[in-house]
């Protein structure tokens, strides 16, 4: 079993929806035929058996945080068979390497629409791999789950987002920064879109809040070489630093600052791509009492979080860690399964119909899909990595935060899109 229950919230509105989407596409099919995406592509359903794409860099310098993605994802599907498969269908999954290089995403995406005739994607980690794909599953009217917390400022009618958007996650850890008096911060990313886009929404929000930024360095995503910025970031005068590195330069980067003498105590870094399992591969010697910001550890409390870290170390290791990316990834195959059921149909049109008010009491706590944005209601929580290299909760928001990708909601925002 999955560990946590879905609510029927909403169920019948959902029914009306898909009733209504029913009478206007009634040339989409019911379960049980072959499902139009859009384009000529054609999604299996005719089987017992329907195929879900799994689409993660499982080499590259993304690898150290996709392939844990992909475990979860494999482990979600296996859950989902044992427990009787969604409409009476087992998932049969079907693993493409994005190789940590864009255009290999979209062209892998195109390979699982097109040629494995999938009912649905599960992937992508960095933004510039999602905006590579974004295209292709809109041109084929195909869904895309995309797992990993992200810069905002977009929204596509075939992506699900399950990660935390910028109000779910860079703004609360700015507003943590702020009443702990760190205005003075250093901001250092990888060069693509996420860091740069992040870190515009920052400064906006800096402008607007009393505080400054004092330095801004990028490097390109698989960098080692980190001295020069990290002497930028001592000489400052920066009460904290922001992270955006992704993927390995965490490695170099984080080794460099504790070479220079630069620790948690004296000058903190709070990092926004760094979960537990990047914290195993950096050394937890380097990372010790530093800062982060997602919507689920492994050490958050409650049941279904419990079942989930032993499920994830029965199938792949004892002391093998969770993480939010991990735990959001695992969680969208449940929420797309519920939208399923309740749609009564695999057919996407029917299937979007009835995801708005889908809730889980997931790992990372109660989450609900907003069906007008396709993000989800989550969490905010701030941690501090801990010796033993797990991560520990520090503050959170006390409830679930509404998605706001376009920061609608914050008047100093109203320039960015």
């Amino acid at each position: 079993m999955s560990g946590f229950s879905i609510s029927r919230r909403g169920l019948l509105a959902g029914i009306s929806a898909v009733g209504t989407s029913a009478a206007l596409g009634a040339c989409g099919a019911k379960t049980g035929d072959t499902t139009s995406t859009g384009s000529g592509a054609k999604a299996d359903t005719s089987g017992d058996t329907v195929k879900v794409g799994l689409l993660n860099s499982l080499s590259g310098t993304m690898a150290i945080s996709e392939v844990t993605v992909h475990n979860a994802l494999l482990l979600a599907v296996k859950e989902i068979n044992a427990s009787g498969g969604v409409l009476g269908k087992k998932l049969e999954p079907v693993s493409q390497d994005g190789a940590s290089d864009w255009p290999t995403f979209a062209e892998k995406a195109e390979t699982l629409i097109k040629d494995d005739k999938v009912v649905a994607t599960f992937g992508c980690w960095t933004s510039a791999s999602r905006k590579a794909v974004k295209p292709v599953f809109e041109r084929y009217k195909s869904l895309l789950f995309y797992p990993v917390q992200y810069e905002g400022l977009e929204q596509s009618p075939y992506i699900f987002y399950t990660g935390a958007t910028t109000n779910q996650q860079i703004v609360p850890a700015l507003d943590y920064l702020k009443k702990r008096g760190l205005t003075k911060l250093y901001l250092v990313g990888s060069d693509y879109v996420f860091p740069r886009t992040a870190n515009k929404i920052i400064k906006a929000y800096a402008k607007a809040n009393g505080m400054h930024v004092v330095g801004e360095d990028y490097a390109p995503l698989g960098s080692t070489e980190f001295g020069t910025i990290v002497n930028k970031v001592k000489d400052a005068g920066a009460d904290a630093v922001f992270n955006t590195l992704n993927g390995d330069s965490n490695v170099a980067f984080f080794k460099e600052y504790k070479s220079a003498g630069l620790t948690a105590k004296s000058l903190p870094v709070l990092s926004v791509s760094i979960a537990e399992e990047e914290v195993k591969s950096i050394g937890t010697q380097y990372l010790d009492g530093q800062l982060t910001a997602w919507n689920y550890y492994e050490t958050t409390p409650g049941a279904a979080n419990t079942k989930f870290v032993a499920a994830y170390q029965a199938a792949y290791g004892k002391g093998k860690p969770t993480s939010d990316p991990m735990e959001a990834a695992y969680i969208s195959l449940y929420l797309w399964k519920a939208m399923v059921e309740k749609a009564g149909s695999f057919d996407v049109t029917k299937v979007k119909a009835a995801s708005d008010g889908i809730e889980l009491d997931a790992p990372e706590g109660k989450v609900t899909v907003d069906g007008a944005t396709q993000h989800v209601y989550k969490t905010a929580r701030i941690g501090k990595v801990g010796s033993d290299g797990l991560i520990t909760e520090v503050w959170n928001s006390g409830k679930p935060v509404k998605p706001d990708p376009y920061l609608k909601g914050y008047s100093w925002a109203s320039q960015l899109s």
